[in-house]
Parts: C-alpha cells; structure tokens; sequence
C-alpha cells in the first residue's frame, strides 16, 4: 500500500508539471504575438479619414460624425478607400470597359476653324421676279404662255388684250399727229406709256398711223413663268395679274443657322454649296442677306445665300449643303461634339483616367463647329474624353449637382464652371437643412450632421 501511494502521488505531480508547462507556454505565446502585433500596429501608418457618407445616401457628406438624413449612422471614408486623387466617380474593370466599346478622344487645344455646315433648298432671287398686269380692262385673246415653267426670252410675245380703252388711247394719239400741236402730241404719247405701250410701239403707230383694238405684251427680259393667272379668252383688269416672270441666271439658297453660331454669320462671307443632284461638283456663293429675327418654332436665323447660275442647271427647291467658312480662332480648348453630354441643368463630359476609372466632369461650351466643340472651362489639353458609352457611363456614376461640385476636385477634372457651382452648391445646403430631421419631420439627436460639404 505504501508503494501504490507513492506511484500515485508521482503520476499526481507529473500531471501538474505537464499542465503547468501548456499554460506557461500560452501565456509567453499570447505576449509574443501581443508585442508583434504591437510592433506592427507601431509601424504602420494611421487611417487617415477623408469624410463620413451615408450608407444608404452615398451623396451626402458630412466632415464629422453623426446621423444621416434617414437617420442611420454615418459611416468614414478613407484616403486608402476612394477619396484621394486617385478616387473616380465610376470604376469598371478593363475587360468590361472593352466589351462596352468605350472610346476616347485627346482635349486638343490650337486653331478653331469655325465651320458652319448647313442644309439649305434653292429658291428664285427674288429681285429678278417681275409681276405682268394689264393697264386697261379688257379680254386676252391670244395667250402665248399656255402653263407655268416656260422659257421665256426677252422680247417675246406674251399675249394679246383687246381693250377699246386702250385703241381709243391710240387713235387721240393719231388725232394729235395730225393736228401737229407739239404740246397734244406729247401729252397723248404720255397717256399710251401710262397704259402700258411700250416706245416701240408708239413708234409704230407714229409710222403706220394705224390703231388696232388689239395690243400685244412683250416679255422686257428672259426668265421662266412662275405662275399663270389667266387662260385665254378670259376678262382681266389692271388688279389682275396676268403671270410672273423669274430670272434663273441667279439663284438664292436659304440656310439655317442655330441661334447659338448666329454670332459667326454676316453678310459678304464666302460660302460652297455641293447638291445631291450633281455629285463632285461645287458652287461658290456669298451671303446675301442675314435676316434680322429669329424663327421661335426652330430657334435658328435664316441666311441668304447668292449662287450664279448661268447653265440654268440649279433649280428652285433643289436641297443644297452649304459650307461656311468663319475667321478661325487661335489657341482654344476643343473637343469632339460626341464627347458632350448636354442636359437641362448643364453640359459634362466623361473624363478616363486610365485602368477602368472615369470622372464625370462638368464643364461650359462655346461655339460648335462641324464635329468639333469649344471648351471654355472644365479641361485641360491633353486629358481623355469618352466619345462613346459615355451616356452609359454618366448613368453608372449616379450623380447630382452636389456630386459634379466635387467632382471639380478630381484628378480628372478642372475647376468647375461658375453655374454648376452655384447650382450644386444649393443643392448640398439643402441636403444639409435636411440631416438635421428624420423622415417623420422630428428634429435629431445631438451629433446630427451639421453640412453636407466635402472637407477640404
């Protein structure tokens, strides 16, 4: 018994050496791994925070901690996170970005051409129409003209009239030559120029002195007819009007100009019209004419353009493109006209800054010119503007005009025009005016945020 209690209390003490051993053990390995963990904490550099969002209102920002607008707390934002420059409204993997078909375009900056491409359709010139009408009632009964679109040339045979008004008038003319009264004879070849006879004819009646009832019209110049008012054999009067005449050796094309490049359009510029109808050639004109208003359906300024038309070739309501060439501008900030995103509160572009990531940037436009846009403030030359998917794009960023404000401040971005500004910064004030309540209207505990700005 003696020796069974020793063996006991030997197995007793070995138990305890082996259990004291493990805990000694895990007591040096937990200060170990405390002091690493020390050391590492040491070394490593603090989180810095940028701001606090809201979780479920990622546009609102608050430089402290605090409650949302929906009441939820608000949670940081590191520099190491996405707020540094290296931060970007929309980030989507290269892969994605090629499958998008995402292309881009360089912010150029030097000559502006200021070229004005414009659709426009032929129409006569108006100073060569010249209006036929009787002086005298009477009945046309021969009509040389039979429709509208004839040729006429100078000193044709338009029609006959038979008016007694005007044989009467020529038969006092003979009573005056025969009387050989200087004064009467004058006074009577006044009457027949008033009633429409032409010196050719006065000068026939002082030869034959023979009168007729019936009085030929000449045409005074060529043209075509535009318009026949009578047929033969009907009554007219001097309000009648019997045709038109127009002279095609010159033509107009009337243009239209948008309102916001009516301040690149004036009179005596030079302009080439090409027509669908002869492929590869060209005509050269000159504005005529800028009218003084504005149309209030379309918003565009309509321009009078003078063609020379000697083959007779260009006809009325023939469409016409026309090119016009405005005094270049030096040293100006131009991108394509694909590249801007024009909406009711402003104009923005998408800015790629490489590996996946894009700004949305807001910017101010001049002047278009064909394909390419000014750019008055939001760029610099050299960056890189989406040309295609950027809509896509502008939508993936869900923005607002607090989020284009900061967005001045990317890397991606300049200083962001004056009304964009203005407008955003109205907005976040709202946004501030709101994170002091919660839904029900009730005002928030202590800690509430106080704005909603990016901190500086």
């Amino acid at each position: 018994m003696k020796k069974s209690g020793w063996m006991f209390l030997a197995v007793v003490v070995v138990l305890l050496a082996l259990v004291a051993g493990y805990f000694l053990g895990r007591r040096g390995h937990s200060a170990a791994s405390s002091d690493k963990a020390s050391s590492s904490a040491t070394a490593a550099p603090e989180r810095r925070i940028l701001y606090w969002k809201g979780p479920m209102t990622p546009n609102f920002h608050s430089n402290k901690p605090g409650k949302s607008p929906m009441g939820m707390d608000l949670v940081p934002v590191y520099a190491d996170e996405g707020g540094s420059t290296e931060a970007s409204d929309v980030k989507i993997s290269p892969d994605v970005v090629n499958n998008l078909g995402v292309r881009t375009s360089e912010v150029e900056q030097g000559t502006f051409s200021n070229r004005l491409e414009l659709v426009g359709y032929v129409g006569y010139d108006e100073d060569t129409i010249t209006s036929i009408n009787t002086r005298a009632d009477g009945w046309v009964e021969r009509l040389a003209v039979k429709s509208a679109g004839e040729s006429i040339k100078r000193g044709q045979l338009l029609y006959q009239l038979f008016s007694p008004k005007l044989a009467t008038a020529a038969r006092e003319y003979l009573v005056a030559l025969a009387s050989g009264s200087p004064s009467l004879i004058a006074a009577s070849q006044q009457r027949l120029r008033s009633l429409g006879f032409s010196n050719a004819q006065i000068a026939q009646l002082k030869r034959t002195r023979k009168a007729s009832e019936r009085v030929s019209r000449y045409a005074e110049s060529s043209g075509v007819v535009t318009s026949l008012g009578v047929h033969e054999g009907g009554y007219v009067m001097p309000a009648t009007q019997v045709m038109k005449l127009a002279d095609l050796r010159t033509v107009w094309v009337l243009a239209e100009v948008d309102e916001s490049q009516a301040a690149l359009l004036h009179a005596g510029q030079k302009a080439v019209a090409d027509f669908d109808a002869f492929p590869g050639q060209h005509w050269d004109g000159m504005v005529d004419y800028v009218y003084p208003d504005i149309s209030s359906m379309t918003r565009t300024v309509k321009a009078r353009i003078r063609f020379t038309n000697a083959d007779r070739r260009l006809q009325p309501n023939m469409f016409a493109h026309v090119t016009l060439q405005a005094t270049p501008q030096e040293n100006v900030l131009f991108i394509p006209d694909l590249a801007l995103i024009r909406t009711g509160h402003g104009q923005r572009v998408i800015v790629a800054l490489g590996g996946g990531r894009f700004d949305v940037c807001p910017v101010e436009a001049g002047t278009t010119s064909g394909d390419k846009v000014e750019i008055l403030k939001g760029l610099r030359a050299g960056q890189q503007v989406v040309t295609s998917a950027q809509f896509m794009l502008d939508s993936e960023a869900n923005i607002d005009a607090a989020a284009l404000r900061l967005g001045a401040g990317r890397s991606g971005c300049q200083e962001a025009p004056q009304a964009a500004t203005e407008g955003a910064a109205g907005k976040t004030q709202a946004a501030a005016d709101m994170a002091g309540m919660d839904m029900s209207g009730k005002s928030m505990p202590a800690g509430t945020s106080e704005n909603g700005e990016q901190p500086q």
